[in-house]
């Protein structure tokens, strides 16, 4: 056998790792040795860090690691994340909606996650916290952002209803 100007007794050349003569099957050189195809991917091919598997097309890389594209999936609903938006908490990714649900502050009106996927504005007072179109007077139902208010217990209402109230 020659390869490489480099020649070998058809016996001898065969896989560094396992020793099987390499003959007419296909092998990988790497620096100086010969590696069969299945020591070759067993030794070096990435391995999908979810499964372990090897990756042999496409895959995901998330904080620095290989992900088969099937296997990067939210942490809470297993939906598939790759090509997908996401965000992460505590080095474990999830989809918006399921990080939304489980983590985002809830809105005091209408009690849905306040997520700030697409820009979403809202409002915050003392512990409370409202969607800007659920920000609104407990009485009259007008909008409150950008105006001023009064709480009154739980709700919150514009000066025109508190001044009502106390007449």
């Amino acid at each position: 056998m020659e390869y490489k100007t480099r020649q070998w007794h058809e016996k001898c050349f065969c896989c560094c790792v396992c020793k099987t003569a390499i003959g007419t099957k296909s092998f990988i050189p790497r620096e100086q040795e010969i590696y069969c195809a299945g020591c070759y991917e067993e030794k070096y091919a990435t391995r999908c860090i979810k499964c372990k598997k090897i990756i042999t097309s496409g895959g995901v890389t998330y904080k620095n690691e290989p992900w088969h594209r099937e296997c990067f999936t939210c942490t809470h609903c297993t939906v598939s994340l790759a090509g997908q938006r996401f965000t992460s908490r505590d080095e474990k990714p999830y989809c918006a909606e399921c990080f939304g649900e489980l983590f985002a502050k809830r809105c005091t009106s209408c009690v849905k996650p306040i997520t700030g996927i697409g820009g979403t504005r809202f409002i915050s007072f003392e512990d409370r916290h409202w969607h800007n179109d659920c920000f609104i007077c407990a009485i009259c139902k007008t909008s409150l952002v950008g105006r001023g208010f009064i709480t009154d217990e739980q709700d919150v209402i514009c000066p025109e209803c508190a001044k009502q109230k106390l007449m």
